[in-house]
Order: structure tokens, then C-alpha cells, then sequence
């Protein structure tokens, strides 16, 4: 069977995955290459997918250099090249900072264009270039126009400025021997190449920086004003605390779309567990009712002296007044539980957890009644000489019982005092959010996991 049957038995199916999940079932001995021509074929606008970064495939293959399929994807789209991601970084600034040549030859073949394209840190693939080790993507890059070694970045630094910065001795090497650099350009700090190697204590660049006529701001004629470059300073911190407000923005919008996702969780668990509490009331009612009518000893058919008909042959136990006692309370409590269960409509979430919260400790009574019920009827059942059977029906129900009741009660103040905490958390979060205190504002994995347990007693 080969490729293009496979394509076909698939395609009305699921598309890609199928093919995909096909291939690799069956193992076809097919290259990467001609699967990837098959799917383009097929399906020609897969290409232009994107993941939740926007990314496409393109800048996949670009960031892990693999030529064959970048030149694959430009020969279906060459403006695949065009397309940034999220942080405004095309798949020539990946493959630039990753040292791959031939994918840069590729994409600057393809569109020069895309070699003046900046992120949203204002750096072209120059900037990225030298960062790395690869001169020769260095030249690729200005081979076909050397004004882009002039772009600055959003903080004003030229690539110069941040192979300097990096320290690479073998991009500065290239970048001053092209004609026309500014070895004296000054970024928005007030900056020079020189200063900044200097500063980072880079002293073989800047021996070389000086030979190519390169000077500290201290040399300049006319250093920066004083006051511009405070005003630089404000617009920078300006700046930076606007970021961080957007940030902290999108940070609250994720929050809350998680909250709301887990809110109906939530809800769902309690709908739920109104329900089983509804179940479980009418299942005890209903065990409580048929109790009463099926007593041990049947009743009296014939009539009797100090005896009339109808009556329980052990009515006149005391066992058998607790039974009845305890029965009748466990019948109506449940029987309460299903008229305010089938009566009551709530919808807000609050009111579910108290509607929840009274039902629960309600149920709990009616578990406690019942049992006490069961086990003075066994005081009859196993007679006068097996009274030992009872006692050990009495310590182990009531072990039991109270157990589970203790637990349940530990499990709700414990999730008393977490809502307790969550509460203070949250004020003290507002109060820092008001103060511009967005470093201590509690992390989003920290809020979920506070607010909402995957179980908790209510």
C-alpha cells in the first residue's frame, strides 16, 4: 500500500492524525520528507496552522534546523516566512539564534524582507544572530543589505551593542568590518559599545573596539544631558511596570477562566452529592418502614389474654421499644430529607453548600438512628444465651460509626479553616495589588490550589 492509499482510506476520517496514527501502526517504511509531501498535497492549508503561541510549523523546522523541511513548507508558501509568532519572532530570528546556516540562506533567499522584521523587543535577526557563535550567519544576514547592522532594538542597542554585550569577539571582529558601522552609537542609557565592555570587564574587545576609533561616554564632547537621561530612566521604569501590569493582567484573565472551568466542577459535585444524599434517605426510609412490619417473632394471630391481635410477640421488650424509638425517627428524618430535597430549586452555590451542609449532618443523624435500631433488635434475635453476639454487634457498629462521624467532623473543620485562610490570602493580595506590590501577589497555581480541593467535606 503506499502513501497516497493511505491518504485516501484516512482522509474522510480524521484528516492528519489519522494519517499519522495510521503510519505509525502499520509501520510504512515511508521518509519524513514524502510524508510531508503527501499531507501538503492533501491537505494544503496545514501549513498555515498555528499552536496557542502561533506557531506554525515552519518555525518548528527553522528552530531545529531542519533544512529539508523548510524548504519543503516555502515551496508550498513562501509567505509562511512572513508569519511571527506571539513574541513577534519569525522563524528566520529562530534559526538565526539557534546557528542554523542553511535555513538562514533559505528563509533570506525566499523574502530579504524578512531580515528588517522585528520582535516586540525591537531585535531583528541580527540581534539574534550575535548572540551565537556563527559568524558566517552574521554575514548572510548583511550580505544583502548592511543597513540593517543600524536597527536598533527597543532599549536603542545595535547589534554591536549586544555582541558586546555578550562578549562574542568574533561577531564585533565581523561587525567592524563593515563599512559604515557607528562605533560610537549610544543606546537609550547613554551607552557606548566601549562602556559597555568595559563595564563587563571585556578587555580584548575593547582593545579592538578602540583600535576602530571607538570611545567611552566619558571621551564624548557632548555627554548625554543629565536631565534626558533621567527622563529615559522614568520612560524605562514606566515601561517595565506597564509590562508588568499587562502581565499581571493576563495572568487574572487565565485565573478566572480556570475558576470558571473548575466553578462548574464544583457545582457538578454538588448536584451530585444532593443527589446521593436523596438516594440514601429514601433508601433508609424505606428500610425503616419495611423494619417496623417485619419484626423477629411475627406478630399475634391468634388472640391472647393481656394480648391483642396484630401486636409484636415482642412488644413488651425493652429491646424492642429502643427499635421503635430509633426506627421512627431514622423513617421521618429521611422522609423530611426527600419532601425538602424534591421541594427546593437552588441555584446559586453558596446556598448549595448550605442546603448541602444541613441535609449532610441531618443524614448523618438518621445513619446514627438506624443502626441503633439494628442493634437492639439483635439484642433479641440471638437469644438469651448468645448475648455475647449482640455485645460485639454493639462495639463494633458503634466503633465503626462514631469513626466515620469523628473523620467526616475533623474533615469539615479542617475545610473550614483552609476557606479561613483563602479568605486572608485573598485580602492580602487585593491590598498588595492596590500598592503595585505585583512581585507578592500570590502565584495562580497557588490561588486554584487553595480554592479549590479535588475533595472536601462539607
Amino acid at each position: 500500500m503506499d502513501l497516497q492509499q493511505l491518504i485516501k482510506r484516512t482522509e474522510g476520517d480524521k484528516g492528519p492524525d489519522s494519517i499519522k496514527l495510521f503510519l505509525r501502526k502499520h509501520r510504512v517504511p515511508i521518509r519524513q520528507n514524502e510524508v510531508l509531501k503527501e499531507l501538503l498535497n492533501s491537505f494544503p492549508n496545514l501549513a498555515m496552522t498555528t499552536d496557542a503561541a502561533n506557531t506554525t510549523a515552519l518555525h518548528s523546522a527553522a528552530n531545529q534546523g531542519h533544512i529539508d523541511v523548510v524548504n519543503l513548507l516555502l515551496e508550498s508558501d513562501s509567505n509562511l516566512a512572513k508569519i511571527a509568532k506571539s513574541n513577534g519572532k519569525t522563524s528566520l530570528h529562530s534559526a538565526a539564534r539557534k546557528g542554523h546556516l542553511k535555513v538562514v540562506e533559505s528563509l533570506i533567499s525566499k523574502d530579504p524582507s524578512t531580515g528588517f522584521r522585528t520582535d516586540r523587543k525591537g531585535q531583528t535577526a541580527l540581534h539574534m544572530a550575535v548572540k551565537g557563535q556563527n559568524v558566517d550567519i552574521l554575514v548572510e544576514l548583511i550580505k544583502h543589505d548592511s543597513s540593517v547592522i543600524s536597527l536598533e532594538d527597543n532599549k536603542g542597542n545595535t547589534a554591536l551593542h549586544t555582541a558586546t554585550r555578550k562578549g562574542r569577539l568574533q561577531m564585533v571582529h565581523c561587525l567592524l568590518s563593515v563599512d559604515g558601522i557607528n562605533v560610537n552609537a549610544l543606546n537609550k542609557a547613554g551607552e557606548s559599545v566601549l562602556d559597555i565592555a568595559e563595564k563587563s570587564g571585556y578587555a580584548e574587545i575593547a582593545s579592538i573596539l578602540k583600535e576602530a576609533g571607538a570611545t567611552a561616554i566619558k571621551d564624548h564632547v557632548n555627554p548625554p544631558n543629565a536631565a534626558k537621561q533621567l527622563k529615559q530612566t522614568v520612560s524605562d521604569i514606566k515601561h517595565d511596570v506597564q509590562s508588568q501590569l499587562q502581565q499581571s493582567h493576563q495572568t487574572g484573565v487565565r485565573v478566572q477562566k480556570i475558576a470558571k472551568r473548575i466553578k462548574k466542577l464544583n457545582i457538578s459535585g454538588l448536584n451530585n452529592a444532593i443527589n446521593s444524599a436523596t438516594f440514601v434517605a429514601v433508601l433508609i426510609a424505606t428500610v425503616a418502614f419495611a423494619a417496623i412490619f417485619t419484626v423477629p417473632g411475627q406478630y399475634v394471630e391468634v388472640k391472647t389474654e393481656g394480648k391483642t391481635i396484630g401486636q409484636a410477640n415482642i412488644a413488651d421488650k425493652p429491646a424492642f421499644l429502643v427499635f421503635i424509638v430509633f426506627d421512627s425517627l431514622a423513617l421521618f428524618i429521611s422522609l423530611a430529607v426527600v419532601v425538602a430535597q424534591t421541594s427546593l430549586v437552588v441555584i446559586e452555590e453558596k446556598a448549595k453548600k448550605q442546603l448541602m451542609f444541613v441535609i449532610n449532618k441531618i443524614m448523618w443523624v438518621a445513619c446514627l438512628f438506624i443502626s441503633v435500631a439494628f442493634i437492639s433488635l439483635t439484642y433479641i434475635v440471638v437469644g438469651q444465651h448468645a448475648q455475647w453476639l449482640a455485645v460485639y454487634a454493639t462495639v463494633i457498629g458503634s466503633l465503626i460509626m462514631l469513626t466515620t462521624i469523628g473523620s467526616m467532623c475533623y474533615c469539615v473543620i479542617l475545610h473550614r479553616m483552609e476557606e479561613s485562610s483563602m479568605r486572608n490570602i485573598r485580602r492580602t493580595s487585593e491590598s498588595q495589588f492596590r500598592s503595585f506590590s505585583i512581585s507578592m501577589v500570590p502565584s495562580e497555581s497557588e490561588l486554584l490550589n487553595n480554592e479549590y480541593k479535588r475533595m472536601y467535606a462539607v
